[in-house]
């Protein structure tokens, strides 16, 4: 018999992507870096240098990265934010001590829907979209209550469904080139 949480899993997945496409980000470098999930669950966080709240969970992102690292899952930390050039964003990750790579989005925000920082979305081995939505639910880390980025990871890694598919990401708007 299916309960009211199963359903409301199974509604909450169907919402999502069924796969992911190759998204195209450059490192700091300025090389172009091809995200294509599957084979390993891959992380995908939508972060800022001058987003308050993004910043907020800079510790936490370090954390889910070091705790993950090695056991199988790829991490991709993208700034979206045509505002901040490749130099700011080079000097926030050495300045925060990020100990992963963060690169500049050329597609991945438009091809995800991603509107704010942070914003996370977790692809399981298949490529199939797993989760999106906030790392966890307060922007003060005494107050968290649900880990959402990291229950995620976690149910990706035992290849089990993720219990909530969608929640809502809280963050400053990703701020987007304008186009002719």
């Amino acid at each position: 018999m299916r309960t009211r949480r199963t359903v409301l899993a199974a509604i909450s997945a169907a919402t999502l992507l069924p796969g992911a496409d190759p998204m195209t980000v450059r490192d700091l470098a300025g090389k172009a870096v091809t995200i294509m999930p599957g084979k390993d669950v891959t992380v995908v966080t939508f972060i800022s240098t001058q987003c308050p709240i993004s910043n907020d969970y800079n510790d936490r992102m370090i954390s889910l990265h070091n705790k993950f690292t090695g056991k199988g899952v790829k991490f991709f930390f993208v700034n979206a934010n045509s505002t901040e050039p490749l130099a700011v964003v080079a000097e926030h990750a050495k300045a925060v001590g990020f100990p992963f790579p963060v690169y500049k989005d050329e597609n991945a925000a438009d091809k995800l829907n991603a509107q704010v920082t942070p914003e996370s979305f977790v692809f399981d081995k298949t490529g199939e979209l797993l989760y999106h939505g906030y790392v966890d639910d307060a922007r003060n880390a005494a107050r968290v209550q649900n880990h959402g980025l990291r229950d995620a990871i976690e149910a990706a890694l035992a290849g089990k469904g993720v219990s909530q598919a969608n929640t809502k990401a809280f963050g400053c708007t990703i701020k987007r080139a304008r186009r002719s």
